[in-house]
């Protein structure tokens, strides 16, 4: 379970990049599937040849953003349907991340990488290397909800919400979902590189079906949390990629097989997307946010009554 913990908050940085095209841009990209394999390929490659992990890391975010890049521009320069144009780039990427790797898997077993401090201090797989990544998410998370409070992170904000009316204000709505499309697979080519150090491998084919991961991740922590800010609604993505590990792992546990994880991984999409249209929990999520209201309430009385004397 531990394990299920940690491979959870190291996807949730993948999660947070879906979070900024799929909540933010609304922007239906599947350049994920193959910019997280090529975040990985970049990187296991690197290190192969004797490139410092952070370096090979740096590198995989980067790739990654390339990757974004194109997407936006068959997007916004080409015309292309959004769907279509990170379909198009996914298939490519495909290509390009066996030109990268130059054969079908890259083993990371006796190399030198980002985990590897904690492979060799006996703290991975303990609560100690949880806290850890978790720490390192927060950071992620800081620095996403950062970004998206200043200028330009409230223009992406409003190019997703209406842009139209924001394009009235002169600001190019092409460079905003260039540059988030970007950020995103940036974002996502880096989990895949840390991803490929934790496995100690980068393979081909892992990177398939990820958009799904990504979206039961949102989906699943924004319907059990609040979004009512974004600082929250970032960490409920987090915890959602936790929360989606520790059904993965529970639906293994119970006798399933390995083969059936997509199955359970859309199935728990689905219920993720219901769930909140149920009536049931609707009158459950009312009575856990009443106390809050009333307490919200009272607190604004008492100051009125502190302003009047």
């Amino acid at each position: 379970m531990i394990t299920a913990v940690e491979l959870g908050l190291i996807y949730a940085v993948m999660a947070l990049g879906v979070y900024l095209t799929f909540r933010i841009l609304d922007f239906p990209d599947l350049t994920v599937d193959g910019s997280f394999t090529t975040g990985a390929a970049t990187a296991s490659i690197g290190i192969v040849n004797g490139m410092n992990p952070l370096l090979a890391t740096a590198l995989a975010f980067l790739a990654g953003a390339v990757a974004g890049v194109i997407t936006g521009l068959l997007h916004t320069k080409g015309k292309i349907d959004g769907l279509l144009a990170g379909i198009l780039t996914m298939i490519a990427l495909y290509s390009i991340n066996l030109r990268i790797m130059g054969k079908a898997n890259v083993p990371l077993l006796g190399q030198d990488t980002l985990i590897s401090p904690l492979r060799q201090a006996g703290i991975l797989g303990t609560w100690t290397s949880v806290a850890l990544m978790f720490a390192g998410c927060l950071v992620a998370v800081a620095i996403v909800v950062w970004f998206l409070h200043t200028q330009l992170g409230m223009a992406m904000r409003a190019t997703g919400d209406n842009e139209e009316m924001i394009r009235s204000f002169g600001v190019s709505t092409d460079n905003q979902k260039i540059l988030g499309l970007a950020l995103s697979n940036g974002m996502v080519g880096l989990s895949g590189a840390l991803i490929a150090q934790f496995q100690g491998f980068a393979d081909i084919g892992m990177g398939i079906g990820l958009i799904l991961i990504g979206l039961a991740s949102v989906i699943v922590g924004q319907a059990i949390f609040s979004q009512r800010w974004i600082w929250l609604a970032a960490l409920a993505v987090v915890f959602g990629a936790v929360i989606y590990r520790l059904v993965i792992q529970l639906a293994l546990s119970a006798g399933m097989e390995v083969n059936d994880m997509k199955l359970i991984s859309a199935v728990l999409v689905v219920a993720a997307l219901l769930l909140p249209k149920w009536k049931g929990f609707q009158k459950l999520v009312k009575a856990v946010k009443r106390p809050e209201r009333d307490q919200i309430v009272e607190s604004s009385k008492e100051e009125e009554v502190s302003a009047n004397a």
